[in-house]
């Protein structure tokens, strides 16, 4: 069975951000992110978006990187199933 966008992006802030184990599977669309999780500062966020493109096979531009792009789970969620489509 395939993976969704969705299981597929909560095992790579685990795995990328070494939260405990089931902390993912918590997170709602309006789970803050970026501000929120200690685990995700800003020399995260390169290996984060390093991760997005290796493991969807997409490729995530500068200046689509803001601070909207991590404030939630559903905003990077949506942002992530929008390059998908688009790939």
């Amino acid at each position: 069975m395939t993976a969704t966008t969705d299981e597929i992006l909560r095992r790579v802030l685990s795995d990328v951000l070494g939260l405990k184990a089931g902390q993912a599977d918590a997170f709602r669309s309006d789970t803050g992110l970026f501000g929120h999780l200690p685990e995700l500062d800003s020399m995260a966020v390169a290996g984060l978006l390093t991760e997005l493109e290796d493991r969807f096979a997409i490729v995530i531009d500068e200046d689509e990187v803001d601070g909207d792009l991590f404030e939630t789970y559903g905003s990077l969620l949506a942002f992530v199933e929008a390059k998908r489509e688009a790939a």
